[in-house]
């Protein structure tokens, strides 16, 4: 069902309900994942939920299979249950959002390049941007993770399809590799990537589960390359406020600024945007008291809400971008 541009969403009882077509092997593979991984790890999964979810909106075949039954049945209730009581906000709108957003402005990256380009996916997780967008047909793809979300990435595709699925993408290349040590880049380059070639890259739901420190090194590596070749970040951060909404902790860095923190690191031009701004609503935040627009009504100093004292907890999607000609001296 193809939402309506004018911002209706299918109701409760019409929402696409998750097929939960799963075999033994793949129930058993994400058990596993529930029993053995970390929370940053089986975010990847809650994220292919959301996808799977808002499938009327995002087109992700893979994802069902990436997200497992317990994160499509646990998100799929709430969504229920947001549409019944008629909730301002729609679980996993968000994750909907910055979706649409990222492939949107990768694409005119790609566009703006004039031609193929490498693509990096930081915290790649169960992205499935490689398999499903025509915009990579002449990029190359690299993404880097957790060795054993690599691993399970890749089982459970061949468990589920037997590898008959290719990537759009020119070529897709995956890199074990834990961010937060220095080691990270030597072995992306190692794996063929060029830094004098033309690169997005990407650091989606990913970097403010860094130490301060670790960020702001991969944040540098990557602003570095805008000397040698034309690059281009997107990438989302959150405020200081928003650091508080994980239960488990696992939120470190954060940016009140980040339009103000990436020229300082050599990046020549950054664009911000927030969840419901012109660029970043897609038809799905109509509601002018929903939290998204409330928010962007108040001043970005403020940690809290002047009408009510609660925190502004901010998603600020952005997109940065430098080259030899631009860069800072």
């Amino acid at each position: 069902m193809a939402y309506e541009q004018n911002g209706r969403l299918p109701d409760h009882q019409n929402w696409p309900r998750p097929e939960l077509l799963y075999s033994e092997a793949l129930r058993e593979l994400h058990a596993t994942i529930e029993s053995d991984w970390d929370s940053v790890k089986r975010s990847a999964c809650q994220t292919a939920a959301g996808r799977a979810l808002w499938k009327h909106v995002v087109n992700d075949q893979l994802a069902e299979l990436f997200a497992g039954e317990t994160y499509l049945t646990n998100l799929y209730e709430k969504i229920k249950n947001d549409r019944m009581n008629n909730a301002r906000e729609v679980s996993g709108v968000i994750l909907a959002v910055r979706t649409l957003w990222f492939e949107s402005k990768l694409e005119a990256a790609l566009e703006s390049f004039g031609g193929g380009a490498q693509v990096v996916l930081l915290g790649a997780g169960m992205d499935t941007r490689a398999y499903r967008l025509s915009c990579l047909k002449e990029s190359d793809v690299y993404e880097i993770d957790f060795p054993e979300v690599l691993e399970m990435k890749e089982t459970l595709l061949q468990t589920a399809i037997n590898n008959s699925i290719n990537p759009q993408s020119k070529s897709l290349t995956r890199i074990a590799a834990d961010m937060r040590e220095e080691d990270w880049f030597k072995k992306l380059q190692s794996s063929g990537f060029i830094p004098e070639k033309n690169t997005v890259w990407i650091l989606e739901g990913i970097i403010y589960y860094l130490p301060h420190s670790q960020a702001m090194g991969v944040l540098k590596t990557i602003a570095d390359n805008c000397s040698l070749t034309k690059t281009v970040l997107l990438a989302d951060f959150m405020n200081k406020q928003s650091t508080t909404l994980s239960s488990s902790n696992s939120f470190h860095f954060y940016s009140d600024w980040p339009d103000h923190l990436l020229p300082t690191l050599g990046f020549s031009e950054v664009n911000l945007s927030q969840i419901g701004d012109p660029d970043a609503d897609y038809g799905l935040l109509h509601d002018p008291l929903n939290l998204f627009n409330k928010l962007r009504g108040v001043p970005r100093s403020f940690q809290n809400h002047p009408d009510d004292g609660t925190p502004c907890c901010r998603l600020y999607l952005v997109q940065a971008s430098g080259s030899p000609k631009t860069i800072s001296s």
